[in-house]
């Protein structure tokens, strides 16, 4: 009983000091008439800014006779445009002492930089010109092809189990887009005209499917009046295109092996998984901890510590806009058969579907939970991130505030409840990894 209301104490204590820590985020948010939407959070605790821009456009978008555009185009915008030299990007950023990227996902494409606040009209002069007057031509496209196809070398083909993530989707998913990998098809990517690339940028880089969100040490007036200057006069453009490709069940589970050059046998389960947003996906989430977030989590101690079938195990669900899928990967252990790896895990999940998880590991998920929220909105990058995050995705920017309240909701019957639901054999699909000298 004492130990049962000390670590009561414990937790409250802890939950108290994190919601200390998790201060209100602040922030304005408008559109301007060609639809661009704007939001502005000021920090002034260091001199710094980051200025990014969403475009509401990932693979899912894509023409299936021309995948991969949505990626190719994060490669090909850093080219240059009418009034910046090709290759000159990133020399202006890096000459003022900043740093920038971006990322590409199924739904989603992101560009960013982080100056010194000084220099915040750096960030909206490229962010706009990217926009506006990027150039997209057949000398950048024939370069960045090449780029495109060493990534995917690197990456996928060269990587021990580098196809997984390409091998699940094409087998989970027939009708949604979701079933083409991000990276996409290099023929498809040869195969195009510079007029193909022309268009794409002419249906997706409009101020109507963007959000320009910026974070840091900001004047919220005198940045508005900037962002009039660089943005205001683009044009609006057309509607644009979104998939509403709703994917049947899966009917039952689907099973392949794949030869690979890999040392150590592979067990990946992918399930299908409900939407980011829903009050499922919030528990999925919460399960996938569970199961392996952290030495003691459920698969962790039980095969990789324990039993030592697995030389190391994971979860993770995929956060998309549409249905996708949660990942249960092992890589077993020398000697271990991946049949039994796998009836391994499939035993450690059927004790969540049938008894409820204790108080202690409870309470552990929450607290990973308010940790991994205050750590996500730590700095101004990833701030300017959540923040067009929300509004693209929920259409609810002040979930930067309130989302981990959805996370706290859910109950220890919720996880049980998701665990019934989702991970079953007839929702998933399961690959099995060998070695190449294996193959028949």
């Amino acid at each position: 009983m004492k130990k049962i209301l000390l670590t009561s104490v414990l937790w409250c204590f802890g939950l108290m000091l994190v919601q200390a820590q998790m201060n209100k985020i602040d922030f304005v948010e408008y559109d301007l008439d060609n639809g661009l939407h704007v939001i502005l959070h000021q920090d002034n605790s260091t001199p710094i800014v980051a200025v990014s821009v969403m475009y509401h456009v990932g693979s899912k978008n894509e023409n299936p006779e021309r995948t991969g555009f949505a990626h190719f185009f994060e490669h090909l915008l850093f080219e240059g445009s009418e009034n910046i030299g090709r290759g000159e990007f990133f020399n202006y950023v890096q000459k003022n002492g900043g740093t920038l990227n971006a990322n590409t996902t199924n739904d989603r494409t992101y560009y960013y930089e982080i100056l010194p606040s000084n220099k915040l009209n750096l960030g909206l002069w490229l962010e706009s010109e990217r926009m506006l007057h990027a150039t997209v031509d057949q000398a950048g496209v024939e370069t960045q092809r090449e780029v495109v196809k060493e990534e995917r070398r690197l990456r996928v083909e060269n990587q021990p189990y580098g196809t997984f993530t390409e091998e699940a989707f094409k087998r989970a998913f027939k009708k949604h887009p979701y079933r083409w990998p991000v990276i996409g098809s290099m023929a498809h990517l040869d195969a195009a005209q510079e007029e193909d690339y022309k268009q794409f940028y002419k249906d997706f880089y409009v101020p109507n499917n963007a959000i320009l969100s910026i974070a840091g040490a900001i004047d919220i007036e005198e940045t508005k009046m900037l962002i009039d200057k660089y943005f205001k006069d683009i044009p609006r453009g057309g509607e644009v295109f979104r998939p509403n490709i709703v994917e049947p069940p899966l009917g039952g589970e689907i099973r392949d092996t794949i030869y690979d050059n890999v040392q150590l046998p592979g067990v990946f389960q992918a399930y299908r998984m409900p939407a980011q947003g829903t009050e499922d996906f919030y528990a999925m989430d919460m399960l996938g901890k569970l199961l392996t977030s952290g030495g003691s989590a459920r698969l962790n101690k039980k095969l990789v510590e324990e039993d030592q079938k697995a030389l190391f195990i994971f979860n993770f669900p995929f956060s998309s806009e549409d249905p996708g899928l949660s990942f249960v990967i092992g890589l077993a252990n020398m000697g271990v058969a991946p049949d039994d790896l796998e009836m391994a895990i499939d035993a450690e999940i059927q004790k969540i579907q049938t008894e409820l998880i204790t108080e202690n590991e409870y309470q552990k998920l929450r607290n990973q939970i308010e940790s991994e929220f205050i750590q996500s909105n730590s700095g101004v990058a990833g701030i300017a991130e959540s923040l067009a995050n929300y509004r693209m995705y929920f259409g609810d920017t002040n979930l930067i505030n309130t989302e981990i309240d959805r996370y706290l909701d859910v109950t220890k019957e919720d996880i049980m409840n998701v665990a019934k639901k989702y991970f079953v054999p007839d929702n998933r699909v399961v690959l099995y990894y060998l070695p190449k000298q294996e193959q028949p």
